[in-house]
């Protein structure tokens, strides 16, 4: 079967070919899946260039697939440790255990299907089940335009709460005073972090719960210790790397449901690409040209 390997960390150009390796075997209690779509997702891009910590290598690379069993039943999955400890989605077969995947929403391409994935599972972790967040709460979602912000609208709006969406280059605390009458939002979910991380943590009212993915730029934030307990806030750090296959699974089973009656929406896909096309397609992901969500489809 065709596989995307790298060997060391690297330029892509350098490190990542397409090979023709053994398919892989199912051991007791696994599957294997014919992959039909995975997603090129940037943390996929950041594992080849060693920006990504726990990798052993040699690798094949990529988190989220939606591809065929062998009896036939369609299915989706990702997981934290696909492409990084076990090999990944970037080939033409998978293993992986029998309850790491889910049924794929019959509503939904199997592109539309991979392209769900680590955004969606890493906004529903966050969100809903670290935030807990309640119908008619505020929440205020910075990086909006990216995957994982516009997963947050959605499943945001889905959950019954109103939703602020500002990107880098906004004001969060004026946009916050201006919809919520000075009153703050319940819930900040902040995919950018850096220099938007203490004005979103002002823009939270009274016992708010602010959600951190990332951080653009500086690693190292600062804010107001004394207005932080004044006003019981509390920080939550997610990081989708922590859910392995199972944990994806349960998550995508419970969103299924949602895409299959039109109440979410899949990302667009702006590329499909071949592994063959692989090196130039990491490189748009990687550099943010490619538009919006891209995947290799076999």
């Amino acid at each position: 079967m065709k596989a995307l390997r790298f060997e060391r960390f690297g330029a892509f150009k350098d490190v990542l070919q397409v090979r023709e390796v053994n398919r892989p075997v199912p051991g007791p209690g696994e599957v294997l899946v014919k992959v039909a779509a995975a997603a090129i997702n940037p943390s996929d891009t950041k594992n080849v260039l060693g920006r990504m910590e726990g990798t052993t290598l040699p690798r094949t690379p990529g988190r989220d697939f939606a591809g065929v069993l062998e009896d036939g039943t369609e299915v989706w999955g990702s997981g934290g440790d696909i492409g990084f400890t076990r090999d990944g989605t970037h080939a033409e077969f998978i293993v992986v255990p029998r309850e790491g995947v889910a049924p794929k929403p019959k509503a939904l391409s199997m592109a539309e299907a991979a392209g769900v994935g680590t955004a969606f599972i890493t906004a529903y972790q966050g969100l809903i089940k670290v935030a807990q967040v309640k119908p008619g709460e505020w929440v205020l979602v910075t990086g909006a335009k990216g995957s994982v912000g516009g997963a947050v609208i959605q499943l945001a709006k889905w959950k019954g709460a109103r939703t602020i969406a500002v990107d880098r280059g906004d004001d969060p605390e004026k946009l916050v005073r201006e919809a919520t009458g000075g009153s703050g939002v319940n819930i900040v979910f902040d995919c950018v972090g850096g220099p938007l991380f203490e004005p979103c943590l002002r823009a939270l009212g009274q016992l708010g719960r602010q959600v951190n993915i990332t951080s653009v730029g500086s690693r190292h934030v600062s804010f107001d210790l004394v207005d932080f307990y004044h006003h019981r806030l509390t920080l939550l750090g997610v990081d989708s790397r922590a859910l392995d296959t199972l944990a994806c699974a349960s998550v995508l089973g419970t969103l299924a449901p949602a895409f299959d009656a039109g109440e979410l929406e899949a990302p667009t896909i702006a590329l499909k690409a071949s592994l063959d096309d692989a090196v130039d397609t990491y490189q748009k992901v990687e550099s943010g040209t490619a538009g919006g969500r891209a995947v290799f489809v076999t």
